[in-house]
């Protein structure tokens, strides 16, 4: 069989050197001094770790808002505002503090995130100058403490059927900020059960008894560390984790704002009441509001990013400390590390995070480039969007099932608190659903694949995706995608014209970006097919995509998986000969074939994975994993995760 050329055996390979600093420096990238930065208030505050589990829930709450008010003093969480007002002017940087950020406590992660991100980042992205002049210099000093209302109890990633209104009265200029009934309360709210002075309300707009969309507005909850007059909050309690935040649920009744309370970026009203925006289309103002708060889904990347390399550092190293039963009689016990299932278990995601961190790169880059101007238009910014959404799903699901499995690869020993574990789990178990439930942005990431991230399509619902794809061929649905074009490329640098699945060797990264990219756009041609068999069977469009939804979920993982293979290839072939470019080889070669091989089935189905190649993949698994198994220590250092942050004292020595 053609496998037996595929590749040179792993083992012919020399053994890679790692400069760990070198490396460091790889992964750190520009942003090295922020991120520096970071781990020093992180090691200055590291005692927040015992305090989550030494404090009553009040006083850890108040633990943590002192030491986000003294990060804010040292520039860490500013770093995206403009420096006018005491920021960084540098978006990506922001973005690289956060990742880092995540190497901590979350609860303190978390408050950053809400306070800066997402009530910081809502007053500068959706709002004007007298909003920036009024608001930014006390919110980036950590002197105004705010929160972010969107969600409703009855409704999270509906947004545009939220409950919340904001009626105009021309006649006191003012607008009412009313809550109708229980499910449109505001709720799990960051910042609302004790600390926030001011609330970026998303209401329902209405003018002259017409109703306008989602907008949002700026509005005092207390004053003078009351409640204010007409708003009702009531704390969330305790959560599952993240007790350091104060979640909370709000009520409005009849609260009046000024007309300026409007954050007016994209629509205004005037003194007289007359509603004004420069985006006729509704639909297309709304989606474009939202898209300006993008970076809050690149942030939770990096976090899940950040928290899966916190789990694999405390595995890893326990991983060749402790020792258990005897390979062989009288050679004493063995590493758990140098069992063939631990290094499965464990070495295959930390290749992954590795794809994920240098993917994370990619978008954090696209997002600075958005934001400064520099690469900013219509399309660039959907597929903006696009990407942060995959990330945000594939990242957050990727530390949920790390830490899982870290805790167990280290026995019970890993049930131990003070082995960080448990407050990893549950701190971070709701990243899969906060800033996007995750399986709703991949069906984002479906859309922009079906219409090719086209600006006529940014306003189409679920229902306009099918209804316009019941329209086409499905081979122009085909012809748009970057997959088919990078497929039909890759397919002419191959060995074996129509056979080059089976001729091409397994460690050939042209074969390896070839079977995800094919992967990907059968997938997208499968979703075309059906959405249109769907309408001409007389379904309606609900129903089709309803029946469809676990293949455009499919196609969307596909696709990000594509573009993590993408980000790892194109940074090794960047980097110069040596020990760093050659691990990550490694590295990328068994993150691409552990990622075929958990989807044989698929490959095997669709006729490109013979029993025998599969066979072969899973062997060039097992021994990538044997090569890495020397490395997998240093490959961990070169996260720089702080050893106080690791605590496990008993874990990593």
């Amino acid at each position: 069989m053609a496998t037996d050329n595929a590749s040179p055996a792993t083992s012919d390979r020399a053994r890679p050197e790692i400069d760990v600093r070198a490396l460091a420096e790889v992964l750190d990238g520009e942003y090295a001094e922020i991120r520096d930065l970071v781990r020093t208030n992180l090691v200055t505050h590291s005692s927040v770790l015992e305090e989550a589990e030494e404090l009553g829930l009040d006083a850890f709450r108040e633990r943590v808002r002192e030491i986000v008010v003294e990060m804010a003093a040292t520039g860490q969480t500013g770093m995206g505002f403009p420096r006018e007002y005491g920021g960084g002017g540098d978006v990506g940087a922001s973005i690289a503090a956060f990742e880092t950020l995540a190497f901590g406590d979350l609860s303190v992660l978390v408050k950053v995130g809400v306070q800066f991100g997402l009530f910081g980042g809502a007053i500068l992205h959706l709002g004007t100058r007298r909003h920036h002049e009024a608001h930014l210099p006390d919110l980036i000093a950590g002197r105004l403490m705010g929160c972010f209302a969107m969600t409703e109890t009855g409704h999270g990633s509906h947004v545009q059927a939220i409950g919340t209104v904001a009626r105009y009265d021309a006649a006191s200029r003012e607008f009412v900020i009313t809550t109708h009934g229980d499910q449109a309360c505001k709720d799990y709210i960051g910042n609302a059960a004790r600390h926030a002075e001011l609330a970026v309300v998303f209401a329902r707009l209405e003018v002259g008894g017409k109703s306008e969309g989602v907008h949002a507005f700026v509005v005092p909850v207390r004053t003078g560390g009351e409640v204010a007059p007409g708003v009702r909050i009531e704390d969330d309690g305790l959560k599952m984790g993240l007790n350091g935040v104060d979640n909370g649920r709000i009520r409005f009744d009849g609260v009046r704002v000024p007309r300026e309370a409007l954050l007016n970026r994209f629509a205004d009203v005037t003194p007289e009441g007359v509603y004004t925006s420069p985006i006729e289309n509704p639909n297309r103002r709304f989606f474009t509001m939202l898209g300006t708060l993008v970076q809050g889904r690149v942030s939770v990347s990096g976090a899940g990013i950040g928290v899966a390399k916190v789990a694999l550092t405390i595995a890893t190293k326990y991983a060749v400390r402790r020792r258990q039963f005897e390979a062989e009689p009288g050679a004493g016990e063995q590493l758990l590390l140098d069992y063939g299932l631990h290094r499965r278990r464990l070495l295959p995601l930390v290749a992954r995070t590795y794809a994920l961190h240098f993917a994370q790169d990619a978008v954090r880059a696209q997002l600075h480039d958005v934001f400064s101007g520099t690469g900013d238009d219509a399309r660039a910014r959907r597929r903006l969007e696009s990407r942060a959404a995959g990330m945000k799903a594939l990242s957050t699901w990727h530390a949920t099932r790390t830490v899982q499995e870290c805790r167990e690869a280290c026995g019970g020993a890993g049930y131990l608190a003070v082995n960080r574990f448990a407050a990893l789990r549950s701190d971070s178990d709701i990243f899969t659903t906060f800033e996007g439930d995750n399986h709703v942005l991949l069906q984002l990431v479906a859309k922009g694949l079906l219409t090719d991230h086209a600006g006529e399509f940014e306003d189409l619902d679920q229902l306009g995706v099918v209804r316009h794809v019941a329209g086409l061929a499905v081979g122009t649905v085909l012809e748009r995608t970057s997959a088919h074009k990078l497929l039909e490329r890759v397919r002419d640098l191959l060995p074996g014209g129509d056979a080059w699945d089976q001729e091409a060797g397994l460690l050939d990264p042209e074969y390896q970006l070839a079977m995800v990219r094919y992967r990907e756009e059968h997938m997208l041609a499968g979703v075309a097919r059906r959405l249109k068999r769907g309408i001409d069977r007389e379904g309606t469009p609900g129903a089709v995509f309803s029946q469809v939804q676990d293949h455009v979920i499919a196609l969307a993982r596909a696709h990000v998986e594509r573009l993590l293979l993408e980000a790892f290839t194109d940074k090794v072939r960047a980097l110069p000969e040596g020990g760093a470019k050659a691990a990550l080889t490694l590295l990328r070669d068994l993150f691409a074939l552990s990622t075929i091989e958990a989807d044989r089935a698929w490959f095997m189905e669709h006729g490109r994975l013979t029993v025998q190649r599969s066979k072969a993949i899973s062997r060039e698994v097992n021994d990538l994993c044997r090569e890495v198994r020397p490395l997998a220590v240093d490959l961990v250092d070169a996260w720089g995760v702080p050893p106080e942050m690791l605590r496990a004292p008993g874990l990593v020595g």
